[in-house]
């Protein structure tokens, strides 16, 4: 890859006021997570749904904590444990670094549940999670619009992908979900998302006027949200887009003097930016 290109992003970085991190499934790739992309993805990862038959839009569904909640959180209780588990990757820590260092406002965006900006330091009140967390639960019915961390252990075996035990809900004692917004979901509680994402538009409103670098990681075509939203920042507030995707790296040609795309992974990018950025 062409050096000036990461040059370029390095001098885009430390001119703006302000970064925005808009990250999907990728972003968690070089931490060693799946980004279940297309079924065989999917299947690599969990080898017990192709025996079943089922895909990630088959699994990732609120139906079964209604008709078998020790199924649904088979699959949920597992990718807790693995997040859990899961040690950010350093580009995560080379950006925040950036930011400190450099004394820039940010926000992140992301599609992923998994909790990984907060576990890499990333302020809590500067994350807007658009489908929710993991980490936190509500009840299935819902009986209210409560929503509550998840700190319970949960075992699950790993031959049937079945849970050993299922949360409650603290107020009516029935199961309990994640609260993450899931497909034909209308059962999901957003009002924790809805708060981050006021929290992110009174802080573009704040900094409307600064120079802004978007760096997006790891979001995909195939759910566009994070895409679009990348882009748009772009347009609306004349920002600069770093795109980093290993598959979908391009930029649209009504930006394409306003981006810069990165056929490659999270961290090996961040890092050569990096260089750049020590450089000067």
């Amino acid at each position: 890859m062409d050096n000036k290109l990461f040059e370029r992003s390095a001098e885009e970085i430390l001119k703006a006021g302000a970064i925005i991190i808009t990250a999907g499934a990728g972003m968690g790739v070089d931490s060693g997570l799946p980004d279940f992309r297309g079924d065989r993805g999917f299947w690599n990862a969990y080898p017990m749904y192709e025996r079943l038959g089922l895909n990630f839009i088959d699994c990732a569904n609120p139906v079964h904590f209604e008709r078998d909640p020790f199924f649904g959180w088979g699959f949920y209780g597992h990718r807790l444990n693995l997040y859990r588990r899961t040690v950010p990757h350093r580009g995560f820590g080379i950006v925040l670094n950036w930011i400190k260092s450099m004394n820039k406002k940010y926000f992140v965006v992301t599609s992923n549940v998994d909790g990984q900006f907060q576990k890499a330091g990333y302020e809590e009140d500067k994350i807007y999670e658009i489908h929710g967390s993991i980490h936190y639960l509500q009840c299935v019915e819902p009986c209210s619009q409560d929503i509550w961390e998840n700190n319970l252990e949960l075992e699950v075996d790993l031959e049937t992908m079945r849970s050993k035990t299922i949360p409650k809900c603290r107020n009516c004692h029935r199961v309990a979900r994640p609260n993450i917004l899931m497909f034909g979901d209308y059962g999901w509680l957003g009002e924790r998302s809805s708060l981050q994402h006021r929290r992110f538009d009174e802080f573009m409103g704040r900094i409307k006027d600064e120079r802004i670098v978007i760096i997006e990681v790891g979001a995909g075509t195939a759910i566009p949200s994070i895409r679009h939203m990348s882009e748009s920042l772009c347009h609306r507030y004349d920002g600069f887009l770093i795109r980093i995707n290993l598959r979908e790296s391009f930029i649209p040609s009504s930006i394409s003097e306003k981006g810069i795309g990165f056929s490659d992974g999270a961290a090996s990018v961040i890092e050569k930016i990096d260089r750049f950025i020590n450089v000067k």
